[in-house]
């Protein structure tokens, strides 16, 4: 029986989406890609889940990216490029989730595995490892990589877009890519666990409109970024838990949000 490649699981208000396709370092098949929509789909809709923590099973890398065997398989039999079998190649929806999503990232990446760390709102990496954007050595493309330019310095961006080469993630954390950096991917994962747990302690509504704002103001530019934040938190300013947060701190005491 062929093991799930994608495997979601919600514990504490926290869902961990996780790669599971070792023997192929985690690359993207169609079956995967498919089912990482899926899992974005699922934790959007879920209302216990307050923020996500993507990860994969261990083999060294986080995900290499597009699985190229069953791409040259399906050109060669069936006369189709993969990205035509994939619901969302280009995983829109991972970025339009409204859901903080953490990268554990424990191993190496590149390409589309690259495009799930872009894709994600804070990444925690496993020292000794690489990443890069690997498409110009496969006559592939990567339209998908223009976020970055928020994430890493514009020259940087392009010797990884023009080289296709890997580079140290000790490198990249030096721009600031990752917020973190771990030795064993035990340790990347107790990091990114930390984290989501220490999200999932705010205000749900207040957290929701803090990452769109982000979000907005890397699609819009600062002055569209300001007017949408500004409408984004109107129902953050008129809730109850804006009431809330005040009253337990004047009280000495941990707020009881009800994201209303």
């Amino acid at each position: 029986m062929q093991q799930n490649p994608i495997e979601v699981t919600v514990e504490d208000e926290i869902a961990t989406v996780r790669i599971n396709r070792p023997e192929r370092k985690n690359a993207l098949s169609v079956a995967a890609a498919n089912g990482l929509t899926d899992a974005w789909e699922r934790v959007e809709a879920d209302e216990r889940v307050r923020v996500v923590i993507l990860t994969s099973a261990d083999c060294g890398v986080f995900s290499a990216g597009l699985d190229l065997r069953e791409a040259a398989r399906l050109r060669r039999d069936e006369g189709v490029d993969i990205l035509t079998r994939m619901r969302d190649p280009f995983h829109e929806r991972m970025r339009a989730c409204s859901k903080p999503i953490i990268a554990a990232m424990t191993g190496s990446l590149m390409a589309g595995g690259m495009m799930l760390a872009l894709g994600s709102d804070l990444r925690v990496g496993l020292r000794g490892t690489k990443a890069g954007i690997t498409e110009v050595k496969m006559g592939r493309g990567s339209p998908w990589a223009a976020p970055a330019l928020y994430m890493l310095p514009q020259p940087i961006l392009m010797e990884i877009v023009l080289t296709g080469d890997l580079m140290p993630i000790e490198r990249l954390h030096e721009y600031g890519f990752t917020n973190y950096l771990e030795d064993t991917p035990d340790a990347v994962r107790a990091r990114a666990l930390d984290l989501a747990r220490r999200i999932a302690a705010g205000a749900p509504l207040s957290v929701r409109a803090a990452k769109a704002s982000v979000r907005a103001t890397m699609d819009l530019g600062v002055r569209g970024g300001l007017e949408e934040g500004g409408r984004l938190h109107e129902v953050v300013y008129a809730s109850q838990d804006a009431i809330e947060g005040p009253r337990a701190f004047a009280e000495k005491r941990s707020p009881r949000w009800t994201g209303r």
